[in-house]
């Protein structure tokens, strides 16, 4: 079911992404070689706490990390541990703030050094897609067509976006109807409406589009081991667009 948010609840949705953006902008002033993904975790959590907030991720589902952090190959749910981040990694941490009864969720994935033109050109197609998408938000607009922009802008470029892991509506629970895939038919899918809140996050591949998941359950790395990008904002829909709930 598709619950349509009244302003009180698009505005402590905002409170909770907000807060998530924040995390993020202090992850990409304190990420860097040599640091573990569980340092760069517990930082998350501290800010979330600092300011009276606490993580949405942390044991939803039984996650064992305030952020999903994943390195090159993985694409999503990435567990915090000691595995030292690298010159020339790319990093991609989802993270959010749960606020007052209400979810934040946002992901960036940062580049760390000396990162390859390839994985550069990889980021930039996915972030690309991401604010496309948000352009095409407002109510009336059916998710296909959203879908189909994200899948087309990477699958031009040579790249592959995942099927398996799907953006969502977001609210009192972090994944809420309707589905948002990052691939669709023009014409098709949910018709949006104003007052819906929505995580929209291409996932997108380098190489081929198959993942499989890690014996620890959670992590999620492309079958033929090439590096993918992650990016995610959570956004409101109005009658004639939407607006970002996961910036400043």
């Amino acid at each position: 079911m598709i619950i349509i948010k009244t302003s009180s609840e698009i505005a402590k949705l905002r409170k909770a992404n907000k807060l998530t953006f924040e995390a993020l902008e202090l992850t990409g002033e304190i990420i860097k070689a040599g640091m573990t993904t569980k340092e760069l975790d517990t930082a998350i959590h501290k800010y979330f706490a600092k300011h009276g907030a606490k993580s949405g991720f942390l044991g939803y589902g039984g996650f064992p990390g305030s952020a999903c952090i994943s390195i090159n190959e993985e694409v999503i749910h990435g567990i915090p541990g000691d595995r030292v981040i690298q010159d020339g990694d790319i990093v991609s941490v989802d993270t959010g703030a749960y606020v007052d009864g209400y979810y934040g969720d946002s992901t960036r994935t940062f580049a760390v050094g000396n990162v390859s033109e390839e994985k550069k050109a990889l980021m930039k197609s996915t972030e690309e897609s991401l604010y496309l998408a948000i352009s095409m938000v407002k109510a009336g607009v059916r998710l296909g067509d959203i879908g189909y922009a994200i899948q087309k802008h990477n699958e031009d470029r040579g790249y592959s976006v995942i099927r398996e892991y799907i953006g969502h509506g977001v609210g009192k629970d972090m994944h809420e109807d309707p589905e948002v895939p990052n691939y669709g038919k023009p014409g098709h899918g949910v018709r949006l409406a104003a007052g819906m809140v929505i995580a929209i996050e291409p996932m997108v591949a380098a190489g081929r589009p198959e993942v499989r998941v890690l014996p620890n359950r959670w992590t999620v790395v492309t079958r033929d081991n090439s590096p993918a990008a992650h990016f995610e904002h959570s956004v409101a829909v109005t009658s004639d667009g939407c607006v970002v709930l996961s910036t400043k």
